[in-house]
C-alpha cells in the first residue's frame, strides 16, 4: 500500500473550522485502513493541545503518542481548501496533510511534507491542482528527490 494515493486526497474542501478539517484528513486516512477511527479522535486530542499549524498555510495534523497501536500502515493524506480554515492565531490553512505513521516513520515524512511545501512554488501548484492524481504527482516528485 503506497504511502500516499488519489483515494486519500480531497480537493476544494469546505471544512466549517479546523477540527471538521482534522476529521476530513483523518477519514481519509481510516478509509484507506492506514488507522482506526478511533485514531481521528487521536488527532483531535493532539490539536487541543499543541497546534499543528506549520506556517505557509500547512496544517499536518498527526495522533498523540499513545495513538501507535490505532496505526495500521503509515499513510499520508491531503486535504486543499482553497478558502482556507482557520487554525486559531488567526493563522488560515489552505492544505491539511493527515499523517499515520507506523513505528518511526512520522519523522521522515514530517521532513519530506515540510520541505515539499517551504518551495512556494510547489504550494502554487498544490493549490491549483484539480485532480487527485495531479497532487499525488507533486508529492511523489518532491519525496522522491
Amino acid at each position: 500500500m503506497s504511502i500516499l494515493s488519489p483515494n486519500k486526497v480531497m480537493l476544494n474542501a469546505k471544512p466549517k473550522d479546523k477540527f471538521e478539517a482534522i476529521r476530513m484528513a483523518g477519514q481519509l486516512l481510516v478509509d484507506a485502513g492506514h488507522a482506526s477511527a478511533a485514531y481521528i479522535d487521536k488527532m483531535i486530542e493532539r490539536e487541543q493541545t499543541l497546534s499543528t499549524f506549520m506556517g505557509n498555510g500547512l496544517a499536518i495534523p498527526h495522533g498523540t503518542q499513545d495513538s501507535k497501536s490505532l496505526i495500521a500502515s503509515t499513510g499520508l493524506s491531503i486535504v486543499q481548501i482553497p478558502d482556507g480554515v482557520d487554525f486559531g492565531d488567526g493563522e488560515t490553512a489552505n492544505l491539511v496533510i493527515g499523517i499515520a505513521a507506523a513505528g518511526n516513520d512520522h519523522l521522515d515524512i514530517l521532513t519530506n511534507v515540510a520541505m515539499i511545501c517551504s518551495e512556494d512554488e510547489n504550494i502554487e501548484q498544490i493549490m491549483k491542482a484539480s485532480t487527485p492524481e495531479e497532487m499525488v504527482k507533486i508529492f511523489e516528485s518532491g519525496m522522491e528527490s
